[in-house]
């Protein structure tokens, strides 16, 4: 039913400002629309809207990710923009953060000013 609809991808936020300049300068997000509700990104033709919210719990898991061809580059990129990489207890991480998976994808996660989990994937 929904096959040929675009998704739309939501985070939330209780810090506008910050998550503005988190998503636009240093992930280097278009910023589309901001209006009084959200920001509204476009990620590689995929919308992101940050929901202005005034209570907000961030989920202990995964929320947003990207699909990367080079891991470690964005890694290292993002690292130099103030980005700072999550270790798991129990994970075997290797220096940058990458933790590989069973089925071989490479992926490291970091966390945005509201405490959102997001991460970097680089699928076999």
């Amino acid at each position: 039913m929904l096959k040929t609809s675009k998704a739309i991808c939501f985070v939330a936020t209780q810090h506008p400002a910050r998550a503005r300049a988190f998503y636009e300068k240093i992930l280097g997000l278009t910023l589309k629309d901001e209006g009084p509700f959200a920001l509204v990104f476009d990620a590689n033709g995929t919308m992101l809207r940050v929901q202005k919210v005034e209570e907000f719990t961030p989920a202990t898991h995964t929320v947003l990710g990207w699909d990367v061809p080079d891991i470690r580059a964005k890694i290292k990129k993002l690292e130099k923009r103030g980005v700072r990489f999550e270790r798991f207890d129990g994970l075997q991480q290797d220096e940058l953060g990458i933790w590989t998976s069973p089925a071989g994808a490479k992926v490291a996660w970091f966390k945005d000013p509201d405490g959102n989990t997001l991460s970097l994937t680089r699928f076999q």
